[in-house]
């Protein structure tokens, strides 16, 4: 299955890109979960644990499980001269501007982690001052700074592989992420698509060196012919107005309407996948704080090479009905109790993975939601969750489908 194919959030999932979580989370410390966006620490090996039987529920309904460390890898293996150029581009991304400490850092990881796989994993997880060879630098920073200060910051987010690209029907969107320690992230991706063998190939709709931020978590494929963006506090209009542009340009592409969906900007309401996602041909999991009336621009071609926009203010259950093409049910996490709402939201009990329409990937401890999920006919595979949860993220956040069947 070489490029991508995803037109919709339900189709038989056949390729999904992953991050199994690595020695970035061991890098998190309580004065630097604010800056690198978590609430807690999650314990490594239990994640680990809880991240491969993820995995495994995909592999046995049938679905190729691709690594985003290994296809980078693979990547840079294509050119030998990619090596050097990535670690140039990544070094000064992770904030380094003397030539001195670069040269030290590619010193230590050209010695350290000569495999290309074991120095993708290394970029991954960051450098603290300790690991570095004792020089006498002469510099004052060095003799005042804290042995385990962070040179390069890890990337602990990583395996949430939803947001740093987006594969839009037959491309994608690497995207421009909202926060400068999540934007590094989009490294990896934008050297797949511009070297991988089965990704070089693939129509680039956006660039992370644009201006304006957007993230995966807001990108939702309805049907072949129309794409949902959310309007976050992570995604700008004018991304989607770029975005919107490119994909009509495209005449491989066959999406022809651009639904953009004004949602509030709040933690709870981060990416438009946690406001809602597609479980079945005719049901949605929402977040019941989205109820009523709601602003959503349909974006389309004026005809010109421009696009034209008309503004709706109706229901979710309304608007969806109409682009799905039949009515819809919206179930809401928790089963319309506040407490339990409340409770399993922060958990993503509405963020859930589609593998096939009506069967879906949820987390465990979201028990009240996966029981009316039951009673709604959905039929749920429950992964552990004690651990990764704390990233704040469910399972479609951890997965980037590459690949799906036609619905």
């Amino acid at each position: 299955m070489q490029g991508v194919n995803v037109k919709s959030e339900i189709g038989n999932l056949k390729k999904v890109i992953l991050h199994r979580p690595g020695n970035e989370l061991l890098n998190l410390t309580p004065n630097t979960l604010e800056e690198l966006l978590f609430d807690d620490i999650p314990f490594l090996e239990v994640a680990q644990a809880e991240h491969d039987a993820f995995a495994g529920i995909l592999r046995e309904e049938g679905v190729e499980v691709v690594y985003l460390e290994d296809l980078m890898a693979e990547a840079l293996d294509t050119d030998p001269a990619l090596r050097e150029k990535f670690l140039d581009q990544w070094i000064y991304e992770a904030g380094i501007r003397t030539d001195l400490y670069t040269q030290i850092i590619k010193d230590y990881i050209n010695s350290e982690y000569t495999g290309t796989k074991d120095m993708v994993m290394k970029t991954m997880a960051g450098i603290n001052l300790q690991e570095l060879p004792q020089q006498h630098t002469n510099l004052l920073v060095d003799m005042v700074s804290d042995r385990t200060k962070l040179v390069c910051a890890p990337m602990p987010n990583l395996y949430f592989t939803r947001d740093p690209f987006a594969m839009i029907g037959n491309g994608v969107s690497i995207n421009r992420m909202y926060s400068q320690t999540r934007n590094r992230e989009t490294i990896y991706g934008d050297y797949i698509f511009n070297y991988h063998p089965d990704f070089k190939d693939v129509p680039q709709y956006y660039s992370r060196e644009n201006t304006f931020h957007i993230e995966g978590g807001d990108v939702l494929n309805i049907n072949d012919h129309v794409l949902a963006i959310g309007i976050s506090q992570r995604t700008e209009p004018d991304a989607i107005d770029q975005l919107a542009h490119n994909v009509f340009s495209d005449e491989t592409s066959t999406i022809d309407t651009i639904l953009a969906f004004n949602i509030p900007v709040s933690r709870a309401f981060m990416h438009l996948d946690t406001v809602f996602t597609q479980i079945d041909r005719d049901k949605f999991t929402i977040h019941p704080g989205i109820m009523g009336p709601l602003t959503v621009f349909e974006i389309t071609p004026d005809g010109n090479g421009g696009t034209k926009i008309r503004e709706r203010d109706e229901d979710l259950e309304s608007i969806l009905t109409e682009y799905v093409g039949q009515p819809v049910k919206l179930i809401p996490c928790g089963g319309g109790d506040r407490i339990a709402a409340e409770r399993e939201q922060w958990n993503d009990g509405s963020n859930t993975l589609c593998v096939r329409p009506g069967t879906v990937v949820v987390y465990q401890r979201n028990n009240v939601t996966n029981d009316v999920l039951y009673k709604n006919g959905i039929n749920c595979l429950v992964m552990p969750s004690a651990e990764l949860s704390r990233g704040r993220g469910g399972p479609r956040c951890m997965s980037m489908p590459a690949w799906r069947e036609a619905i």
